[in-house]
């Protein structure tokens, strides 16, 4: 039975409780969903097997992704379904490559919001606005400021797509739940005059700052995470090299200063200006980076495993690690060890997502 204080049109209009037609009976008549939704309670396998047939009559990839995106806004659940049924097919549709196209045409194709949005406008009130979100236990922020989007070079807001994609991929491939990411758009600006004259444009219309500027407003999103978010990793995504670098180098420099005090602060500094700075716990670490093959260390607490589906394994062509999301997911305090969370994939890639509960602390 589902656990919520919310009854009738309230559940199916959240996307974390709806089930659409996969209610039983007596759901129906705890929820006060009698006559919302049609009379007749499906599995999850014959609403997986409608999501495919309307997937199979759209021509393109980008039309998909849209549909996709439609589907995880009013279904959660048989998104992911959807998704990790087979992830060789899915996975470039929600992320890259298809994303690329998506960023591109961000503002044309955009439903509604998802994630949150922070413009220099707001500094000095940047703790003010993270206590909008809803949610109060955020354990991982993947933030851009679409300085450098895959090779697309500078999408300004366009580029909120590769956070909530990126965070997708928690979920999808490391059973991380949806409800402790948060993706993000730093908003500072873009030097794309294309944007800038696009009437449907979603992000400041202002050239980029000078670089004190940026990371002094940076400075203050970070100790404004620490502050609302205690537990939560950022990971910085797709900014350019310059910056990324420089910022990671940065809270590097934090992390000894606050280790001389007796304080654990660890960052990771993978390839491709991909990384992460965890407040009070070890970083995140990359997607895809290091080396191409093996391990490899990014911190004297986290150790790194690149393992790839075995050969023959139907996922292996879907071009992503195994288990290095869910290494994120444990270090994180999501209960499994590693070879469980191996467990927990082959079981996703068989029967879909299912929810991994953080522990205490």
């Amino acid at each position: 039975m589902i656990n919520t204080s919310k009854r009738g049109i309230e559940v199916l209009r959240d996307p974390t409780l709806n089930k659409s037609t996969a209610y039983t009976e007596a759901e129906k008549q705890e929820l006060g969903l009698i006559g919302l939704v049609p009379d007749v309670t499906e599995t999850e396998d014959l609403q997986l097997q409608r999501v495919l047939a309307q997937l199979a009559q759209k021509n393109t990839d980008l039309e998909r992704y849209i549909y996709l995106i439609n589907l995880l806004d009013h279904n959660e659940t048989l998104f992911y379904r959807t998704v990790m049924s087979d992830p060789a097919q899915f996975l470039p549709i929600v992320y890259d490559p298809t994303i690329g196209e998506a960023c591109l045409k961000f503002g044309h194709i955009y439903r509604g919001p998802r994630g949150m949005y922070l413009s220099m406008t707001r500094r000095g009130k940047v703790k003010d606005v993270l206590e909008n979100w809803p949610q109060k236990d955020v354990r991982f922020i993947c933030v851009t400021d679409a300085g450098r989007i895959l090779g697309l070079g500078d999408l300004g807001a366009n580029g909120m797509g590769i956070p909530i994609g990126k965070l997708q991929l928690y979920t999808a491939c490391a059973g991380v739940p949806p409800q402790y990411l948060l993706p993000m758009y730093l908003d500072a600006g873009t030097n794309n005059e294309q944007y800038l004259h696009d009437p449907l444009y979603l992000g400041m219309r202002r050239a980029r700052p000078s670089t004190e500027e940026l990371y002094s407003f940076v400075d203050e999103f970070v100790e404004a995470v620490q502050a609302v978010f205690p537990k939560c990793c950022i990971h910085f995504e797709d900014w350019t090299g310059a910056d990324a670098v420089h910022l990671l180098q940065r809270y590097d420099q934090c992390r000894q200063s606050q280790r001389n005090q007796g304080q654990r602060r660890e960052v990771s500094v993978p390839r491709s200006g991909l990384g992460g700075y965890w407040p009070g716990r070890p970083a995140l670490l990359g997607h895809g980076q290091g080396r191409a093959a093996g391990e490899r260390r990014t911190g004297p607490r986290l150790h790194v495993r690149y393992q790839w589906p075995a050969r023959g394994h139907p996922n292996r062509s879907a071009g992503f690690p195994k288990a290095i999301c869910s290494q994120a997911c444990a270090y994180s305090g999501f209960r499994g060890s590693h070879r469980e969370h191996q467990a927990d994939y082959d079981h996703r890639c068989k029967h879909g997502w299912r929810r991994l509960q953080p522990e205490g602390g």
